[in-house]
Parts: structure tokens; C-alpha cells; sequence
């Protein structure tokens, strides 16, 4: 069967497809986002050539420092890989010397001053100890006890008489001062020496004596010579404790209530 078209049909049906094809392009077109504008365009071009050549620059600069080129343009690098390296932050260069401290120099002086200090310490703490051991009251002399404090052929014997050799050595028999050395009436030569609590003990008929008015002794230090001066029948110390007041008491308990015996 043949068909029969009318006039003017081909060119209507060729119209309509065009109308087609150009619905369907604008319905897709509207899920496509505008194209960019011209000079934004030309932005963009001219930033991704800048990233390019800043790229090849920096590949050639790390093969020219790896083929050894001193030129400039490797210098900064170079440094600033040094510099990194110094500070401890990486980089290829070698670490920096490790910095010691130097010792400063001594001051002999100072240290022959801190030297004096400690052995002066040293020795004050010593003589304090010694000083805590040292006894405080001594027996005045070594000998014989010949005769005690009271009466004797009609009169007073003010003292206790402890006998032995000429120059045998009398000592303090406690800490004080001595307020006489020298002659005295009876005893021939005397010395009497002044204690803390202001009693005075007497040592008569001595040979000699050495020390003098005003100093200082302690018990036990020799202040004379046991001799036969004076009203004597031998060679003896006569020893003597005078009270503060100038009572003479009797000098043999005053010795062991401090701890003296004879």
C-alpha cells in the first residue's frame, strides 16, 4: 500500500524534530552550571602557569645541588638547610659542636679564706670540747696531808698543810684571777687567786711563784713553786678558802663537795 503525504510535509516534519532537539538541549542544560567568565577565565590560567614554573623551579634547583653547583641561586638553600640543622630542626648539614661549660677560675685567695674558716671551726669546736671536759676544780698540789684546819699549840690553823719536795708544782685549784703574788707576813711568799663567786683561795710558803697580779688561770694551771718560806716547819703548801666576805673556812669539805679528795 503506497502513502500518500501532503504538500508541504517534509518540510513540517524537519521544523518539528529541530523543535525537539532544542527542547531536550535546554532541559539538560538546566542541571549544568554557567560557564565561568571570560576574565575569570584568564585568572585562572595565569595562577596554574605560576604554580608550574615555582614547581620547576624548585626541581631544578634540587638537581643542581645534587650535581655540587655553587651558583647563587643554590646558596640560600644551602643555608637555610644549614641554619635548620644548627637549631636542631632537620636538614642534611652536620649537627653544630655540642657546647660545654667552662669551669670558672678559682680565686686562690677565696679558697685559702674558706681553707682558714673551716680549720678555724674546726678548732673552736675542739676547744670547746675540751673545755667541756676539762675538770673545774683540782687538788692543789700532790704530797703528804700533814695537818687540817682548826685549832693547833694554842691557836688557829686556818688551812689544810699538804707536804712534799721543794719546787713541787702548785696549781689553781679552780678557774679565776690572781688578785696577789709576792711577799706576805708569816707565809713568807703567797698567792691568792679570786674565783667566779668571789670566794679566794690562799697558797702560803711557796718557793717561787709565776704568775703575776691581774691574770687570768684555770684549775689545774701551775701558779707556783711548794717551798719552806715563812713561819715553816718543812717544805709544805699551806692552802687556805676565804669566803667572799673574808670568812677562812675550812678548806677540806670545800674541796669534796666539789668533788676533791686528799
Amino acid at each position: 500500500m503506497s502513502h500518500h503525504r501532503s504538500p508541504g510535509g517534509h518540510e513540517r516534519s524537519a521544523v518539528l524534530e529541530e523543535a525537539v532537539e532544542r527542547a531536550s538541549v535546554r532541559a539538560v542544560s538546566t542541571h549544568r552550571l554557567p560557564p565561568p567568565p571570560s576574565a575569570l577565565r584568564g585568572r585562572i590560567v595565569v595562577a596554574a602557569v605560576a604554580v608550574g614554573a615555582f614547581a620547576a623551579a624548585g626541581a631544578g634547583q634540587t638537581l643542581t645541588s645534587g650535581n655540587g653547583d655553587s651558583s647563587n641561586e643554590v646558596t640560600p638553600l644551602a643555608n637555610a638547610q644549614d641554619n635548620a640543622a644548627a637549631l636542631g630542626v632537620g636538614g642534611n648539614a652536620p649537627s653544630a659542636p655540642q657546647i660545654l661549660p667552662v669551669s670558672k677560675a678559682t680565686d686562690g685567695s677565696f679558697e685559702a679564706q674558706k681553707l682558714a674558716k673551716s680549720q678555724q671551726i674546726t678548732e673552736q669546736r675542739e676547744a670547746a670540747e675540751a673545755e667541756a671536759k676539762r675538770p673545774k676544780f683540782v687538788r692543789p698540789a700532790a704530797g703528804a696531808f700533814t695537818s687540817g684546819y682548826g685549832g693547833r699549840w694554842g691557836t688557829t690553823h686556818y688551812g689544810i698543810d699538804i707536804a712534799g719536795p721543794i719546787g713541787t708544782p702548785i696549781l689553781s685549784a679552780a678557774d679565776g684571777v690572781v688578785i696577789e703574788a709576792g711577799p706576805a707576813s708569816g707565809f713568807g711568799l703567797w698567792v691568792r687567786v679570786e674565783h667566779s663567786d668571789g670566794t679566794v683561795t690562799v697558797y702560803g710558803h711557796v718557793d717561787t711563784f709565776n704568775v703575776r697580779e691581774g691574770q687570768r688561770v684555770r684549775a689545774g694551771e701551775q701558779i707556783a713553786r711548794m717551798g719552806n718560806r715563812g713561819f715553816s716547819t718543812g717544805p709544805h703548801l699551806h692552802f687556805e678558802v676565804w669566803l667572799a666576805g673574808g670568812q677562812k673556812i675550812n678548806p677540806l669539805p670545800w674541796l669534796n663537795e666539789r668533788g676533791v679528795s686528799l
